[in-house]
Order: C-alpha cells, then structure tokens, then sequence
C-alpha cells in the first residue's frame, strides 16, 4: 500500500483542473501543465478532490501509483505558485552573467561555458556568484539546475564549485606533511 499514492489530491483555489482518460491538465495563475498518467493507474476525479487508484495488484502498477500522485500533486504547485531552485558559485574568480536569455559561466576553465536556457525556465543572477533558476514545471527546473552544477561540482578540499543553495558540502582534510 502506498502511503503517498492513498492520499487524496486536493485542487488548490486559482486552479482548474480537467481529466481526460489518463490526460491530467492544470490551468492557473502561472501558465498551463499537463501530464500524462501511466495505463497502470486509474485517476478519479470528484468534487474538486483527485485520487489516485492502480488498477490492478501488481508490482508495476503499485510501483506507479505513488509516483503518479506526486506528479499530479506537482503540476498543481507548479501552475499555482511555481518552482524555484538556488546555485551558489564558490571560488576565486568563478561568476555568472546573463547574456540575453542564456548564462555566461567563469568556472576556472580556459574558456567561459554559455548555457542556453529553455524555454519555460526563467534565470536571474542577482549576484554574480548566485543563480535563482525558476519556472513551473518541477523537472524542468531541477534539470535545468543539474545541468549548470555538473560542469564544475563542489570538490570536497576547498569547496569550489557550483553547489545547491542548501546543499552541505562533506569537507575533507588535506595531505599532511
């Protein structure tokens, strides 16, 4: 029994929702979401509530079931209040910039690294060693955040690099003489 997927959704104010089969749409103040939901799951939509059932007892289907609640849940959050995740740049000389709408990255290397940033994420850079990426699809927007932290992830000495706002990073000592 999945403790996510038994628990009903329930349709935040400023938000309309339609099902259509295993079509799930979200509409709201942000924009407009929809998704998908596996065969393997039955969705049921009643007096503003969506709950969330698999059709049958199989592994595969249970093993859906809680994941398509969340996804569901998200499109939700997204269209209402939108998602947003923070990178913090560390090191001498590392910094970003906008350039237009992509990212201009100093990361230490020879060269400056320009991401180009989809359509559907928003990028600022209020200081040069922070980037607030925002948007309102959840996998978009923690993508879009992966994508800019792997070309220079925190190394464990110094703690250079690009890292989640949140993020702790596990320091080590140095060589000892």
């Amino acid at each position: 029994m999945s403790r996510i997927g038994k628990r009903p959704i329930s349709i935040p104010s400023g938000v309309t929702a339609t099902v259509e089969g295993q079509l799930v749409k979200a509409k709201g103040p942000k924009g407009e979401l929809s998704y998908v939901v596996n065969d393997e799951v039955l969705v049921k939509f009643e007096e503003n509530v969506i709950s969330v059932m698999p059709r049958d007892q199989s592994k595969d289907a249970r093993s859906k079931w809680g994941m398509s609640r969340s996804m569901i849940e998200n499109i939700f959050c997204g269209v209402k209040d939108g998602f947003e995740k923070r990178l913090e740049i560390n090191g001498v000389g590392y910094r970003a910039a906008l350039q237009g709408k992509d990212i201009q990255l100093s990361l230490g290397f020879s060269h400056d690294v320009v991401y180009k940033v989809p359509s559907g994420v928003t990028v600022t850079v209020p200081k040069p060693t922070e980037i607030v990426i925002s948007g309102i699809d959840k996998q978009q927007v923690g993508q879009v955040a992966a994508e800019i932290r792997e070309y220079r992830r925190p190394e464990p000495y110094k703690g250079k690099g690009v890292k989640h706002a949140d993020e702790r990073i596990f320091r080590k000592e140095g060589k000892k003489k």
